[in-house]
């Protein structure tokens, strides 16, 4: 005697088989980004220019930085601005929203004492492995804005997978 499976049985099957397969896929797909998630070792570069009159001087940097899942960060970094070059240390916070941008406010330091502030947008994206961000302020210790056109690439030094 060969037993039949009711229509119910095989839908229920079915759909038990389906959701086991697309749910992980949802789940994976509404992933959200955090000061947590994107804790860790980066290294960067930023090039651009700072705006002063009608003269275009260029600048650049090559650095590292730590952030901490609190929203601090620390780091050094050697910059050139119209082929001078220096050392500096960063120190500062930094926001990450679950749709992977966020802000950072850097002050850079020589030898202990503050040269500037900077306020960033930031987007994370591969994973939370690499950062793009673009400066948009630039303020003196005396409340000078100098007006910069500068971007910044930033890679995780130990990638997550």
């Amino acid at each position: 005697m060969t037993q039949k499976y009711p229509l119910s049985a095989l839908l229920w099957s079915f759909l038990v088989l389906l959701t086991s397969t697309i749910v992980p896929c949802l789940q994976a797909e509404t992933k959200h980004c955090s000061t947590t998630d994107v804790a860790g070792k980066w290294a960067y570069t930023y090039t651009g220019n700072i705006v002063t009159g009608t003269t275009l001087l260029p600048a650049a940097a090559v650095g590292h930085y730590t952030t901490h899942p609190d929203g601090t960060l620390a780091g050094s970094q050697t910059r050139t601005v119209a082929g001078s070059s220096g050392e500096e240390d960063i120190a500062g916070t930094f926001t990450v929203n679950a749709d992977c941008t966020g802000t950072a406010t850097i002050s850079v330091y020589v030898n202990g004492q503050l040269q500037r502030t900077t306020v960033l947008a930031v987007v994370y994206d591969n994973n939370m492995n690499h950062a793009r961000a673009i400066f948009q302020s630039v303020v003196l210790p005396d409340n000078t804005n100098i007006p910069v056109v500068i971007t910044s690439d930033n890679s995780r030094v130990f990638p997550r997978e």
